[in-house]
């Protein structure tokens, strides 16, 4: 198969940058941390945020919540369905210079599916409470690093999860 030269250049770029930004998983700290992190993005962090939401919002955070509830079902069905249909191996299975320092959920790479709900519930979460900005956008942040650092991602599909993150999100808000 013939691939045209700008995304044989995309295609380097992106297997370039995912070995030097993984290369940060060889410091034990680095690697703990951002595996912390990365299992925190798991789910744990979110319902902790939606838990905390109820308890201090009481009722006002209830909307949010559901937004959430909605936006994490959507998220769930079309990324499991993009990794089917796309089934991008994952970095480390392609490349032997990437060490894969975390359990993968599932087989695929393509779209990072932490990243994807990460910056789903946050975009909904800020959108009723704007307060919460300064805890999530760092933590969304540190989530999409993680997946690369670990050698699970590529940077591409950490940007395509931020990308389907933030539709999802828009969507569910606005029909609502």
């Amino acid at each position: 198969m013939n691939i045209p030269y700008p995304i044989q250049l995309l295609n380097q770029w992106d297997q370039t940058l995912c070995i030097r930004v993984n290369r940060a998983s060889r410091n034990c700290f680095m690697r703990a941390g951002f595996g912390a992190i990365s299992e925190l993005g798991d789910g744990v962090f979110w319902y902790g945020l939606m838990l905390a939401m109820l308890l201090a919002f009481r009722a006002e955070a209830v909307p949010a919540v559901m937004h959430m509830i909605v936006t994490g079902l959507v998220c769930t069905t079309l990324y499991k369905l993009l990794k089917r249909k796309t089934a991008r191996p994952r970095p480390y299975q392609i490349h032997s210079d990437i060490i894969c320092s975390a359990t993968p959920l599932d087989q695929f790479s393509f779209p990072s599916g932490h990243t994807l709900h990460a910056v789903a519930f946050s975009v909904v979460a800020v959108a009723y409470f704007p307060m919460l900005a300064w805890l999530l956008l760092p933590f969304t942040l540190l989530v999409a690093a993680s997946r690369v650092i670990l050698g699970l991602h590529y940077p591409s599909d950490v940007l395509a999860g931020a990308v389907v993150g933030l539709i999802i999100a828009d969507t569910v808000l606005a029909v609502a």
